[in-house]
């Protein structure tokens, strides 16, 4: 088995934004396009953003043992790591990055084990975040106030991961991470 990264936060921690400058700083590490049975958002592209399935395709592929992990992250909407994700990272000599929500994190780090580093990144607070989420645009108030509730389930989900980085300092949280990392691969 090859050596795999694998980050969860709530929505709106920083999470995408510290994984996008690690595939920067590292050549070696690959983002694995996660699997989805829901509806392509405006500009995301079948294969980079992700692996756009139906509801029937995905449950087929699950059925026939595709997936490393999968999750209903909301009713009738999948979430999944294929196997032949991971073959093609690793047939490139790369290292498997998942940006994936905490219970697909703590599943792939339960399936990895020691070959993986689990980062939980963590928002100052609950206020921040909401902060931090309101300032997208993109919530309703109804949408915010799932998002924070769900963020705070979420948080109770950081026991599982190898390492905690509080995100109150984007640019900290960045090197606090490449160290992490460049311990990780040295092994």
């Amino acid at each position: 088995m090859s050596k795999a990264i694998i980050f969860s936060a709530p929505s709106g921690s920083g999470k995408t934004t510290i994984v996008r400058s690690q595939l920067e700083l590292f050549p070696q590490l690959t983002f694995s396009i996660s699997a989805t049975t829901r509806e392509p958002r405006s500009g995301e592209v079948h294969g980079v953003d992700y692996y756009f399935m139906s509801e029937g395709a995905f449950r087929k592929a699950l059925e026939g043992n595709a997936f490393v992990e999968h999750e209903e992250v909301y009713d009738g909407c999948f979430y999944g790591t294929l196997k032949s994700e991971l073959d093609r990272i690793w047939s490139e000599g790369n290292i498997a990055v998942f940006d994936v929500d905490v219970e697909g994190g703590k599943n792939l780090k339960e399936y990895f084990g020691r070959d993986a580093l689990a980062i939980f990144i963590r928002p100052p607070s609950l206020e921040i975040l909401k902060d931090r989420l309101t300032g997208r645009g993109t919530e309703t108030e109804d949408s915010l106030e799932k998002r924070l509730g769900k963020a705070a389930r979420e948080l109770s989900y950081e026991k599982y991961y190898d390492v905690v980085i509080l995100n109150d300092d984007l640019d900290t949280a960045v090197d606090e991470t490449r160290t992490l990392i460049e311990l990780f691969l040295m092994k």
